[in-house]
């Protein structure tokens, strides 16, 4: 088959997905069971990979799906155990004394303290943690999904500190003999290039996620306010703004100066320190009156999850001091630092695992660490506040059995989006499926092939999709991570056909990894999870498509300055990005219903 033909055929699991989930807008739990038979079918029938290989790779993600179902489960049982002890009431009061503005809410929990346990934890757990507490200071569980899910961006690239570059990319380009011939005719060492990589990463996360807090303010007021106005949100932009290089400059300066491993998490902590004792005093607040979601009686249907509750039916058995009521994320926070940071207890928390090798002879091995995932971390943390909030035993059963409900209802979806995309990722392609053209793509996987394509296409414009390819591998992969150590050796060797040196394309490598980070806005397991935490079911293809705008500004803006770093700053690339942000802003302030139906 000719690569045109092998691309429309990788594709067909995307587009299945698209179609059932995103156009037809199918709940998740009916549309991923339905790409699972596509891609399983297509990569045996068409694609010619063994069947072997299939059963191991959809078991593979059959365990990758449970240990995402303990994450969402723990992440829930904290919250539970928080609000039956009642410190909820604390946690809300103290936001409300910050500020009653939902949007300054929204990038105080969401932008800032997700960022901060993306830094710690990654995989999907910041959206986990922010969703459920922006519920429960008020917020509809759609409206905190779909903030949670932009803010899984710039943190992202170093979120689990650092885990998608030393991991992700170092697994993709080290040893790797055309990346070590070209470090070896610039006399640069393999670290040292990943500390370049690193600081064009940080560089353009910098620049462009500046402005992330401002379109989840945007988002917020156009999809969740009375007025259904972009403008309404763009009126906090100095705030937005504000928050958004407390955070980024920190982020820029620790990646340059330490590496991979502390931008994120030092530079969410750090950003902390400075905007919510300057929110407090009113600092660059914005002029118009506060901003609040309508009457909960004029709420639409979609907005709403099982944990969104009455002020009226919360639990408010007793007053819980402000340290005390935060006290259970300050553990998590610095429990999940350790445990990523500290080898000896990282190693300790790793030391008991469940390992299957060479799964049905496929020579794919599923290895599990239940003990160093975020969900036991979190049940650990909700165990001993039962004792600090010295909670009674039937109000804490009640976090335990609300929690185990919530979980399930993420299983039904979850149990077949991460085999589909395990099995997407394994395929490979048979020698009796290429002709003498083709022949060098035997055994590919489907991911590589549709990457492939578009490198051949846009020719020498290939570093501005790059992003797009990284977020593609994200969406498909569900991880910063995955898409990295899948595409990294795939962008430098492109970035070399089209001419760029060593230097030039470890800058497309790092757009790689920029893309590969917007990406987890849409990536479907990160929805459903998230979605899980506030029991917001079947709503997946909705938010998909709210998310849809920041995502494809975040790679459209990457990709036109990566040209720019590429090429020479000063130069027609730095003036499209300029014209691809002011595009992106001018769409959020005169669009005042284009996206309607997407609300």
């Amino acid at each position: 088959m000719s690569l045109l033909a092998l691309s429309l055929i990788a594709v067909v699991p995307i587009v299945t997905i698209l179609l059932f989930l995103v156009i037809l807008n199918w709940p998740a739990s009916k549309a991923m069971p339905v790409a699972l038979v596509v891609t399983a079918l297509t990569a045996v029938f068409v694609w010619g990979t063994k069947t072997n290989v299939v059963a191991a790779a959809a078991f593979n993600g059959l365990v990758t799906a449970l240990e995402v179902i303990f994450i969402v489960f723990g992440a829930v049982l904290l919250l539970n155990t928080v609000k039956e002890s009642g410190a909820i009431h604390t946690i809300r009061r103290g936001f409300m004394t910050i500020s009653p503005d939902r949007r300054i809410q929204a990038i105080l929990i969401a932008w800032l303290f997700g960022s901060f346990i993306e830094g710690a934890a990654g995989y999907g757990t910041a959206a986990a943690i922010a969703a459920p507490l922006l519920v429960a200071v008020g917020f509809p569980a759609m409206a905190a999904v779909l903030v949670s899910l932009i803010i899984q961006s710039t943190p992202v690239s170093f979120g689990a500190v650092g885990t998608p570059i030393l991991i992700g990319v170092n697994t993709g380009l080290t040893d790797q003999q055309a990346v070590m011939s070209g470090l070896q005719q610039t006399n640069m060492g393999y670290f040292d290039y990943l500390l370049r990589i690193t600081s064009d990463v940080v560089l353009v996360h910098g620049i462009v996620g500046s402005i992330i807090p401002l379109f989840v303010s945007a988002m917020l007021t156009r999809f969740f306010g009375p007025n259904k106005s972009f403008l309404e949100g763009l009126r906090a932009w100095k705030f937005a703004l504000f928050a958004g290089i407390a955070f980024t400059i920190p982020y820029y300066l620790i990646g340059i100066l330490l590496g991979p491993e502390f931008p994120s998490l030092l530079g969410a902590l750090i950003a902390l320190l400075i905007v919510v004792p300057a929110a407090r005093q009113g600092w660059f607040m914005p002029k118009d009156k506060t901003f609040d979601f309508p009457d909960r009686s004029q709420w639409e249907a979609d907005w709403i999850g099982k944990l969104n509750q009455a002020p009226a039916e919360e639990k408010a058995a007793r007053s819980i001091s402000a340290w005390m009521s935060w006290l259970p994320y300050v553990l998590i926070a610095g429990i999940l630092v350790l445990s990523r940071s500290v080898d000896s207890f990282k190693q300790l928390l790793e030391s008991w695992k469940l390992v299957f090798p060479d799964t049905f002879g496929s020579g794919i091995t599923t290895t599990s660490t239940p003990l160093y995932l975020p969900g036991f971390l979190f049940v650990i943390v909700s165990i001993l506040t039962f004792f600090l909030h010295r909670m009674k035993l039937p109000a804490y059963k009640s976090a335990w059995e609300n929690s185990f409900k919530t979980a399930l209802s993420a299983g039904a979806a979850l149990l077949f989006a991460v085999p589909m995309i395990k099995i997407f990722l394994n395929t490979s392609l048979a020698a009796d499926k290429v002709n003498a053209a083709t022949e060098a793509l035997t055994g590919q996987n489907m991911p590589l092939i549709l990457a492939e394509s578009v490198a051949i296409l846009t020719a020498s414009f290939w570093p501005i999709v790059a992003p797009t390819v990284g977020a593609l591998g994200a969406f498909i992969a569900g991880s910063n991570t995955f898409s990295n150590m899948m595409f990294s050796l795939f962008q430098f060797g492109a970035a070399g056909n089209i001419g760029l040196n060593v230097h030039q394309s470890g800058t497309v490598v790092a757009l790689q990894a920029v893309g590969g980070a917007a990406g987890n806005m849409i990536c479907v397991h990160n929805i459903v999870a998230a979605s899980a935490t506030v029991g917001l079911v079947g709503k997946e293809g909705a938010l998909i498509r709210k998310a849809i705008l920041p995502m494809s500004y975040y790679v459209l803006a990457a990709g036109f300055l990566g040209m720019a770093l590429i090429h020479g700053i000063l130069n027609i690339w730095l003036l499209l990005y300029a014209v691809i942000v002011m595009l992106y802003i001018l769409r959020l302030v005169t669009a005042k219903s284009a996206l309607k139906t997407a609300a």
